[in-house]
């Protein structure tokens, strides 16, 4: 069982394989995971075994230690390249997440301007509009969508939620006008029941593909598994298919990272 669970509100500064020196930001508890999916690859393990017995941070206390975490790195003269919304569980669950991003901006814009704000999302809030506008206001708006088959996101995303569609949250992700940022799992290998995961197949690329054309973001991630997973029968993505697929993405005039 995978047992990554990060500190909270601040962690890090990490080293991002697609961000390069990033300061973390949890708004989830530090004990646990909170989040609208229960993904069968979540580095912080399936949320039936991750359930927390704190409270989530503040946003007075989020605003607190960030604060306290750049005034440090200032001395240190090891400045972030960009602040990351991440951790254990999704953060436009926090019900102050709209103003915890202001107040994240104002201290980026402080202490360390030339970082960029970033925000690492399953996409499940966006139809909530203080979490959109707050969103349209990040430097990076990182959200995700592994495939437009609602039957393979039941069976490896698994929205908490039993009304999860994921042409709505096409829908709301062609709304962001291109102020997106794409991130796509692509991986293989077989649940723990035994049942086919692979989604880099035509089957799943050829419409997935589709509907990034029509999103129209700024950027697509495509990336594989990097750490443990709670399923272990998941496999890696080749770096030869991933490569493949991030052609196809340049393809549509739309630049694409692979992470391997």
């Amino acid at each position: 069982m995978s047992t990554v669970i990060y500190p909270s509100p601040i962690f890090g500064p990490i080293h991002s394989r697609r961000l390069g020196i990033s300061l973390g930001i949890n708004l989830m508890p530090a004990d646990g995971k909170v989040c609208t999916f229960d993904c069968i690859y979540c580095e912080c393990g399936f949320n039936k075994d991750r359930i927390p017995h704190r409270k989530r941070p503040t946003r007075q206390e989020v605003a607190f230690h960030l604060e306290k975490k750049l005034k440090q790195m200032n001395q240190e003269d090891v400045l972030p390249d960009v602040l990351t919304f991440a951790g254990n569980g999704e953060p436009t669950a926090h019900p102050d997440f709209a103003g915890i991003i202001n107040d994240t901006i104002r201290l980026r814009n402080q202490y360390c301007p030339q970082a960029k704000v970033s925000v690492l999302s399953n996409s499940t809030f966006t139809n909530k509009q203080d979490v959109f506008n707050a969103l349209m206001l990040v430097d990076n708006n990182i959200l995700k969508i592994d495939t437009v088959s609602n039957d393979y996101i039941t069976l490896v995303d698994r929205p908490v939620s039993p009304f999860y569609d994921v042409n709505r949250i096409i829908g709301q992700l062609k709304a962001f006008k291109g102020h997106v940022i794409i991130q796509s799992m692509f991986m293989k290998g077989t649940n723990e029941a035994g049942v086919s995961v692979d989604n880099t197949g035509e089957e799943y690329v050829a419409p997935w593909l589709e509907a990034i054309k029509d999103i129209a973001p700024q950027e697509v991630m495509v990336y594989t598994i990097d750490r443990e997973t709670p399923d272990h029968n998941l496999l890696k993505a080749t770096r030869e298919e991933l490569d493949t697929i991030k052609q196809r993405v340049e393809a549509l005039g739309i630049p694409c990272t692979a992470s391997y």
